[in-house]
């Protein structure tokens, strides 16, 4: 029999179900196993921290297909291109959650203000000049 861990120890080991441990398989996150005699998939240690690190990447904010990229990023670092490391990466994502923070930042004052002036009908709100919704500011950001 060869060396490896089954797949429900993998998942469990890094606090993932069976199925995301094969969707990943499936869309190129982890190498595909070795297979035992029996057929069952016998994945190396080294699994449970990659999916432990997809998990943390997915935490950060980082989409499976850019997790795929950092990762394809690390796996061949003699090709690593201007902005494909984690460093352009993360810069990068930062950048995204900052500005979404501003944003979110506006939408809360917006609601804060719309609900101290005791606004309730939407529409009767948009029509009135005074009304603290910026609903014509709002409408040009999307």
């Amino acid at each position: 029999m060869a060396d490896g861990l089954r797949s429900g120890q993998v998942a469990a080991a890094a606090g993932v179900n069976l199925q995301t441990l094969r969707y990943y398989e499936r869309r190129g996150l982890l190498e595909e196993p070795t297979r035992s005699l029996g057929g069952h998939r016998l994945y190396p240690d080294e699994a449970v921290t990659t999916l432990r690190v997809i998990k943390a990447a997915q935490r950060l904010g980082f989409t499976l297909t850019e997790v795929a990229e950092l990762l394809d990023a690390a796996r061949h670092r003699h090709r690593l291109g201007e902005g494909a490391g984690l460093q352009a990466r993360a810069r990068q994502k930062l950048a995204d959650v900052e500005a979404k923070i501003a944003d979110l930042t506006v939408i809360a004052g917006s609601l804060r203000a719309g609900i101290a002036a005791g606004c309730d009908d939407l529409e009767t709100c948009a029509g009135d000049p005074d009304c603290p919704l910026p609903f014509t500011e709002l409408v040009a950001r999307s």
